[in-house]
């Protein structure tokens, strides 16, 4: 098995191997054509973005700058995803993003690892496993979400949380290592902010 199969399958590997180099080096050089595009420039972002991922769905918007490994080239996005100012897809394997789904400034999604053993470490391996966030979730920013991990749907990860576990569907989580704060509840069908009250009468709802 080449150390490119390897990236995809949880193994130790290399990841300076010269295939993963090669490929890596094109799509990054991809990657920073999109984060020089200019704000008006709309078309030419949308673009670039489904030559970078590897799927991603309508009405999707990143905001430059926006980081990733190997370019988005392992991140699958579904439709009307969101990410704000600074989002870091560390997609050295797959990361996968249901529709509706929003990441806060400077959120990371991790797929990348290294042993504990520093010999192993001194010899550069590394390991990948692959990340699952789901339909609808709100991840706050500077939210770190490392290797592994599945996030169900309808999900709220508070600003700042480290996510070291997975978590179930319609919950609220917060803090380092993020547990889960509470369920999303009839509260937030009345509450969108502390007091304020959802004005269900104007809104397009």
């Amino acid at each position: 098995m080449s150390m490119k199969e390897k990236m995809h399958t949880g193994e130790l590997y290399l990841p300076g191997d010269a295939e993963i180099m090669e490929e890596q080096l094109k799509r990054l050089d991809r990657l920073y054509d999109f984060n020089q595009t200019r704000p008006s420039e709309m078309d030419k972002r949308e673009k670039l973005l489904k030559e970078l991922f590897a799927e991603i769905g309508e009405g999707c918007y990143i905001e430059p700058p926006f980081h990733a490994n190997f370019g988005g080239g392992h991140v699958h996005f579904g439709k009307n995803v969101y990410a704000n100012f600074g989002l870091t897809m560390v997609d050295d394997t797959h990361i996968y993003v249901g529709d509706y789904t929003m990441f806060g400034p400077n959120v990371i999604v991790a797929t990348a690892g290294h042993p504990i053993l520093p010999a192993l470490r001194e010899k550069s391996y590394q390991y990948n496993m692959p990340v699952h966030i789901g339909r609808n979730c709100w991840i706050g920013g500077g939210a770190i979400i490392l290797p592994g991990i599945t996030i169900g749907d309808n999900v709220v990860v508070g600003a700042g949380s480290v996510v070291t576990k997975d978590l179930p569907s319609n919950v609220v989580a917060v803090g380092n290592p993020c547990r889960i704060l509470r369920e999303v509840n009839e509260h937030d069908k009345e509450y969108y902010f502390k007091n304020r009250a959802i004005d269900y009468e104007n809104l397009d709802f």
